[in-house]
């Protein structure tokens, strides 16, 4: 476990000395932000406490900040060649790619307490819905550590930062969009099969408020096999 805590401190430690790092929480904020508070959807006019809005826009915001985030957890190791020195050490692959796993978590949801003032605010203005925020909330987590999983895996296949963003990306748009259109314009078991695929279906159950056992077993499904796929892919990089 030390090992593990060691590697996850370590990639904190390596994003924050870096300005690319606060440039990146600051966009995350104020996008999230702009359109939570301004675009379209003037809270201090409507007044109406809720998150719905921010929690759609930071669902698609994820989409694009963590695969940025991960993109160079392992990648960068290999083109840099210190790979094979930690792996050499008395870590293991499952070890190192759990350590960084827990670091692109952290990061992500630096970023989302970071948030909490909105929260604050809307408490303020109106009788907040506490429920459906803290399964708002939860939803992001859980659509954090899916994308994070597949971010590191991504990561895992290449020693080029913006293949594996892109690849990354080409990934989390099937679950994030293109099983939910394939399940919009498809009937039967072929519906259900996509719609059951579809990220987007299980995050939107959950911000309404709906905690289901299916949508929990979705989500870690995918952040085990994401994690189990990386796992393997280091393995034979070094074997």
């Amino acid at each position: 476990m030390n090992l593990i805590l060691s590697v996850a401190k370590r990639e904190l430690s390596v994003f924050f000395d870096s300005l690319i790092a606060y440039v990146m929480l600051l966009g995350f904020l104020g996008f999230s932000g702009f359109f939570t508070w301004l675009y379209g959807n003037d809270i201090f006019l409507v007044g109406q406490a809720n998150l719905k809005t921010f929690f759609t826009i930071s669902s698609w915001t994820l989409f694009f900040f963590i695969p940025a985030i991960t993109m160079k957890m392992i990648a960068e190791e290999k083109k840099s060649g210190t790979l094979e020195l930690i792996l050499t050490k008395s870590i293991s692959d499952r070890q190192f790619i759990i350590g960084k796993f827990l670091g692109a978590v952290s990061l992500v949801l630096v970023a989302l307490v970071a948030t909490f003032p909105y929260v604050i605010t809307l408490s303020l203005i109106g009788d907040l819905d506490n429920g459906g925020t803290i399964c708002g909330y939860f939803g992001l987590f859980l659509m954090t550590i899916a994308y994070a999983a597949i971010g590191i895996f991504s990561s895992s296949l290449t020693n080029n930062q913006i293949v594996a963003f892109m690849l990354s990306l080409v990934i989390c748009l099937f679950f994030h969009i293109i099983f939910d259109v394939l399940a919009a314009n498809s009937t039967g078991i072929i519906s259900w099969l996509f719609e059951t695929l579809s990220l987007q279906t299980h995050f939107d159950s959950i911000s309404r408020g709906v905690i289901d056992s299916r949508d929990l077993v979705y989500f870690i499904s995918i952040t085990i096999l994401g994690l189990f796929s990386a796992e393997l892919s280091l393995s034979k990089s070094h074997s």
